[in-house]
């Protein structure tokens, strides 16, 4: 997924209390023919702990014949994440790595000094039709890591550790949460949940982590006097002890961790603490120094602007 060189994010809906330091709303964006909902970045809130971006894919129906198509684009900086609630994305990036994406599975792929992907619906699928909902994240990559070699893992569903408590199961994707442990390597410290209330349970929220945020996928939840419902992230008060109580059935995440160093830019898919080395970047891509992408060979998405 990108990010528009020429869109100045704005917060939308911004509030305080004792345990809600922001309220963000969703803007909706197009990429191609799929409809998002972007939650970070904000004006008020450029980083979470090391995650720059959020997108919400969806949900979409997919008739026969037609699915996403996001041809190779490129990425420095970063690392991907890539987590469906339904559906499923084929991945292809220029390491040569070739992988489906389905419900429950995290795709981390760290893209360092340089890497070019494409994300599409496979051909079986979009023979049939599909639906496809889910979330990408970027996670800023440590200063001393920025140019780290590229990367790529791929963790099945199978291997993320789940937890079920009363009213409420907890899905551990990255950190640890609730006595569990995400075998997902990370170049930094953070956490990334997925949890399903009833309407009615409670559940508090670890408070180990310097900055945390949920994000409502759907049905509608309360945190503290806030209420958010479908599209609203809560970012979290430092050190509050917040409880959630679902207002209805609900899925959110819970995702944050320790601030990084220093100030990230982002331009499109670049991100860096030096905005010389995103110029250097747009010059190399202008120049197909980018790699190419074994088994896609559509032409590069243009760069913007």
């Amino acid at each position: 997924m990108s990010v528009s060189p020429s869109e100045e994010p704005s917060c939308e809906a911004c509030e305080t209390t004792p345990e809600v330091e922001l309220i963000v709303d969703a803007r909706a964006r197009k990429i191609g023919e799929l409809e998002v909902r972007r939650v970070l970045p904000v004006a008020k809130r450029r980083m979470l702990g090391p995650y720059v971006f959020l997108d919400h894919m969806g949900p979409v129906d997919f008739a026969p014949g037609q699915g996403i198509d996001v041809g190779p684009h490129p990425h420095i900086g970063l690392a991907t994440v890539t987590y469906l609630f339904s559906g499923e994305i084929l991945h292809r990036d220029s390491l040569g790595s070739e992988q489906a994406i389905r419900p429950g599975d995290i795709n981390w792929m760290t893209a360092g000094s340089g890497i070019t992907h494409s994300e599409r619906t496979s051909p079986l699928v979009r023979a049939s039709g599909s639906r496809l909902e889910g979330l990408q994240i970027w996670v800023a990559l440590p200063l001393e890591q920025e140019e780290a070699a590229p990367a790529f893992r791929h963790y099945p569903g199978s291997t993320l550790p789940s937890v079920n408590l009363p009213g409420a199961a907890v899905r551990v994707l990255i950190g640890s949460a609730f006595g569990q442990t995400s075998p997902v390597e990370t170049a930094s410290p953070l956490f990334y949940l997925d949890l399903t209330l009833s309407a009615g349970a409670e559940l508090e929220v670890p408070s180990e982590h310097a900055e945390r945020a949920l994000y409502v996928v759907s049905g509608a939840i309360r945190a503290g006097a806030e209420e958010a419902e479908s599209g609203r992230m809560l970012v979290l008060s430092a050190g509050a002890k917040v409880t959630l109580r679902a207002t209805s059935d609900a899925r959110l995440v819970l995702l944050g961790g320790a601030t990084l160093e220093g100030t990230r830019h982002i331009h499109w898919n670049f991100v860096s603490s030096s905005r010389e080395r995103i110029e250097e970047a747009k010059d190399d891509y202008r120049a197909g120094r980018f790699p190419r992408v074994p088994g896609d060979d559509a032409p590069f998405v243009p760069l913007p602007g």
